[in-house]
């Protein structure tokens, strides 16, 4: 092996014997263990096995409650049940054409129906709804 061929194979093990010092660190270890806790945050946040199906549709589901609410009176009998169905139609509406006509299940259904409620008592509770009540 020539003379250049040493010296790179001096600088590589040189790099590595640093890290190894750096890593075995008091210093070293805390980043190592940052680096980790925040990898695994990373993954929850991306891969959460408990994030609702509806939120995905949420957009939706907020216009839907609002033209329910402008279009449906306080006075109509089952005024909270024809809310919730006209906001319904018009996320399923928005669905099937976001999906080339494909229908969601019945599961994602259910889950977009639970996620109208939630959505509905947030925006009633934050104000969102005051405007809509409003210019109905």
């Amino acid at each position: 092996m020539d003379k250049a061929g040493k010296d790179n194979d001096m600088d590589v093990n040189a790099i590595i014997e640093a890290v190894g010092k750096f890593l075995n660190s008091s210093f070293g270890f805390a980043v190592t263990w940052a680096a980790v806790v925040g990898f695994f945050i990373f993954l929850a946040s991306k891969l959460n096995p408990f994030q609702e199906a509806w939120k995905k549709y949420e957009g939706s589901i907020i216009t839907g409650i609002k033209l329910a609410e402008k279009q449906i009176p306080d006075d109509t009998p089952n005024a909270g049940l024809a809310k919730l169905d006209a906001a319904l139609r018009f996320v399923l509406n928005a669905y099937a054409e976001a999906n080339n006509g494909k229908q969601p299940s019945a599961k994602l259904i259910e889950e977009i129906k639970q996620g109208i409620q939630i959505t509905h008592n947030d925006l009633d509770r934050f104000g969102g709804l005051g405007d809509s009540k409003a210019a109905a």
